[in-house]
């Protein structure tokens, strides 16, 4: 990375030395001759490191320095010593500084500290803009919600996140973003301070479900050297999600159960109740009232967790929202892969649009992940996206959902198509949506089962 090094030593011909070579390495480097100058400058700009000398005259560098975490908190400081003064460096470290240096005529010993400085200065500005970007993307007010059904969706959503006991469902496909939903939920509400833990129900061995989910103490089995805390207790005052809870056993189910009642629970080996306090939040993409029906899920269980439900549509039914998730990605893999944030060509967008997502926004994301490697200029044109969108872009029909219930949209290139491909895509698209349910699919069409087997018949005979 390139830093805003400033270098403050007394000794003109050491300064000039190391600010010559942190420049030739790529960083800005400035050179200050006594503390007072430095903390002069610390009032204008404020550097990635400083490189303070112990003994100078006037302030020297201890006192130096406690005047500099003052003005400069975040700043990394190494100490330069020389020989006789390594207790000084030592009680400057306590007062802040990172690291020490002792200071040597050909300067190489400077090159590994500065770089492991920089590697955690590194590290720490990319921790603090996930976090600056964790909090404001599940900001109600940044969701893309331009489609009928997300919006009602996020004006439900917002009133549940401010009531935070209530549990809450999610349903949906693979790839709606349920647990991004509950993440929203969670930053939205009271409990926003405090943590979200989430687990995926398939993602944990059953047999070692139990011992995740209630922590055990020591000596509880074999292997248990010490106590463990459970997700139960690391959740405490925020959420916990459980993803994929209709593939939860109905052993685990039940324990499950007596926790939301009880409001305690018991580590394995443990003899005290522990009470617990977070909103749970679950997400299936099963019908669970279906589930309950075969005996595959408690339904009093059902019932505890099913308060509030939502249903995230997939995005085949919200044709709406694919542009503008479309543009915040790119601008994400853009800032990702250093290039300039692209236009998306016309025909790419209609493209992207008549697709069908069987992934839904995570494929979307792959789908543009992948078109960003492979996007050279300004424009992200349809040569970057995969085959099968190319493909899926010369039908003629498509389903879309401007309102509440999906309709079929019918595009035909004059010239190009004739009506009994018209037709017979609009009958292929109908087919799909009843999920080639033949007597459902004739019903949607305004025909008898018998003509439809008939124009199904006539069809693959041409």
């Amino acid at each position: 990375m390139r830093a805003v090094v400033f270098v403050t030593d007394d000794e003109q011909a050491i300064r000039a030395a190391i600010v010559k070579r942190l420049t030739r390495q790529g960083h800005r480097a400035v050179g200050y001759e006594s503390g007072e100058a430095l903390l002069e400058a610390l009032r204008h700009e404020l550097p990635d490191l400083v490189l303070l000398d112990l003994k100078m005259p006037g302030l020297n560098g201890l006192d130096t320095l406690k005047r500099l975490r003052q003005l400069a908190p975040s700043a990394m400081v190494i100490m330069l010593t020389a020989y006789g003064t390594v207790q000084d460096a030592v009680e400057a470290m306590k007062l802040g500084a990172y690291d020490f240096l002792i200071k040597s005529v050909d300067l190489e010993g400077i090159d590994p500290v500065v770089v492991r400085v920089l590697d955690v200065v590194s590290l720490r500005r990319r921790l603090e803009s996930e976090l600056e970007h964790r909090d404001s993307q599940y900001q109600l007010s940044h969701l893309v919600a331009q489609s009928h059904a997300m919006k009602q969706l996020l004006e439900q959503v917002r009133e549940v996140a401010e009531n935070p006991k209530s549990s809450v469902m999610l349903l949906g496909e693979t790839g709606t973003g349920k647990e991004f939903l509950a993440r929203v939920i969670h930053h939205n509400g009271a409990r926003a301070s405090e943590p979200f833990i989430g687990v995926n129900c398939t993602a944990i061995p059953k047999e070692l479900f139990e011992s995740e989910l209630f922590g055990f103490e020591r000596g509880a089995f074999t292997g248990a050297n010490q106590r463990k805390l459970g997700l139960f207790e690391k959740a405490e005052g925020g959420t916990l999600f459980l993803d994929e809870i209709g593939d939860l056993d109905l052993s685990m189910q039940a324990k499950l159960l007596r926790v939301i009642q009880e409001r305690s629970f018991r580590r394995l080996g443990g003899t005290d109740d522990i009470g617990v306090d977070f909103r749970l939040i679950t997400a299936t993409n099963r019908d669970l009232k279906k589930e309950v029906g075969r005996g595959a899920f408690r339904e009093d269980l059902y019932f505890r967790l099913n308060v509030v439900a939502f249903e995230l549509p997939p995005l085949r039914n919200r044709v709406e929202d694919i542009f503008p998730l479309c543009q915040r990605a790119l601008v994400r893999f853009a800032q990702e892969f250093g290039k300039q944030v692209p236009e998306l060509d016309t025909e790419a967008r209609t493209l992207l649009e008549r697709y069908h997502y069987p992934g839904n926004i995570r494929e979307l994301q792959n789908i543009l992940e992948r078109a960003m490697i492979f996007c050279q200029g300004r424009t992200l044109a349809p040569s970057c996206l995969p085959a099968e969108l190319r493909e899926a872009g010369k039908h003629v029909a498509v389903t879309t959902a401007p309102g509440p219930e999906p309709v079929v949209r019918v595009e035909m290139k004059l010239g190009q198509q004739s009506l009994a491909d018209v037709e017979g895509a609009i009958v292929e698209e109908v087919l799909r949506l009843a999920d080639y349910n033949k007597t459902l699919a004739a019903k949607h069409l305004g025909m008898t089962r018998f003509a439809l087997d008939r124009r199904l018949k006539k069809t693959h005979d041409e």
